[in-house]
């Protein structure tokens, strides 16, 4: 029988790079409340969110992907022909086909590798990071881009009181690939289908086009099932993957959440027992809630700002539509440049 040779995988892998992009438009609580009844301080109590992004109407989710995909590519030292495949985290590519990512890697001058999406809603970042870490280390790869990207305004009911106003928009890339030591923990993912209406489009495009025409499909979310849903279940996860890294929970030097809304993450730091002064991610309060793109946009802002610093250790944990979960010790990357 012939001996079928396998590829070599590396070992130790990390965060080479990262890049965000955050569109130009900045859209206030009280814009919001043009279209529904509510304040701003009621808006900010309940989420933590001052402000959020919004997309030009000329852009689409994979402009988003490759620009922040291209600072991330540079931030490496590398070009598009230096990454190996390229994964793209997104609920809001527009089009059920072809995947976006294909565009994508084109564009950043990765023609020919593979590229393809991942629709996980809030825990496609970490999704794609699973499966970078895994590509890499089986030896499929060496440099993998990996995107979280959305565009949420354009599937957002703005009448909604119940959500219109959580939601932002943005992209953030980083380059997973070859490292002295390990930077990259396991990856605790998961989902728990029994609560799969709890975030989701609340009309198919076929029973669309089919029927009376009422509106068009938005985005709904039934908010306080999802708030008791991360509040208890999510702190579950982290455990596991610190557990997993196997270190504790006083050896980070920063936590990274999804930016769902503060006083969750503010009650999963608390349960966690954190050190005293370790940061916890708070990028929603300028950006809202980006889904697949909230955790890359939210680790740039801690090391754009000083907050958190190359080296240090983070937990990073994301959580949201399917409902769909991933979290993972990392080391955070080198200081974004572009």
């Amino acid at each position: 029988m012939a001996v079928i040779a396998d590829s070599a995988g590396i070992n130790n892998i990390g965060m080479l790079s990262i890049g965000a992009y955050r569109p130009e438009r900045v859209v206030t609580n009280e814009e919001i409340c043009e279209n529904i009844d509510s304040s701003d301080e009621w808006i900010y109590t309940r989420t933590g969110i001052k402000t959020r992004r919004f997309a030009r109407r000329d852009e689409d989710v994979t402009q988003m992907a490759v620009a922040a995909g291209r600072k991330a590519i540079a931030n490496a030292l590398l070009s598009g022909t230096d990454i190996d495949a390229v994964i793209l985290a997104t609920n809001t590519h527009l089009l059920l086909t072809p995947a976006g990512a294909t565009k994508v890697a084109t564009e950043l001058g990765a023609n020919g590798v593979p590229a393809f999406d991942v629709t996980v809603g809030c825990a496609g970042f970490g999704y794609g990071m699973a499966l970078a870490s895994d590509m890499v280390r089986g030896g499929s790869a060496t440099h993998v881009l990996v995107i979280g990207a959305e565009q949420l305004s354009v599937a957002l009911d703005m009448t909604d009181r119940t959500n219109c106003f959580i939601f932002g928009d943005g992209a953030g890339a980083v380059v997973v690939g070859p490292t002295e030591d390990q930077q990259l923990g396991p990856v605790i993912w998961g989902s728990d289908g029994s609560q799969f209406n709890a975030i989701r489009q609340d009309i198919d495009w076929v029973t669309f086009l089919d029927g009376d025409r009422v509106h068009r499909p938005y985005l709904r979310l039934e908010g306080t099932a999802v708030f008791r849903w991360a509040a208890f279940e999510m702190g579950k996860v982290a455990q596991r993957a610190l557990d997993a890294a196997k270190i504790g929970a006083e050896d980070l030097d920063v936590f990274v959440p999804h930016q769902a809304n503060t006083r969750i993450n503010d009650l999963l730091a608390k349960n966690l027992k954190l050190r005293e002064g370790v940061p916890v991610a708070n990028d929603i309060e300028h950006t809202g809630n980006t889904s697949a793109a909230s955790i890359p946009l939210a680790m740039e802002d801690l090391l754009s700002t000083g907050t958190a610093k190359p080296g240090d250790t983070a937990l990073l944990l994301g959580y949201g539509a399917g409902l769909s979960y991933a979290s993972q010790v990392v080391t955070m990357p080198p200081l974004p440049f572009e």
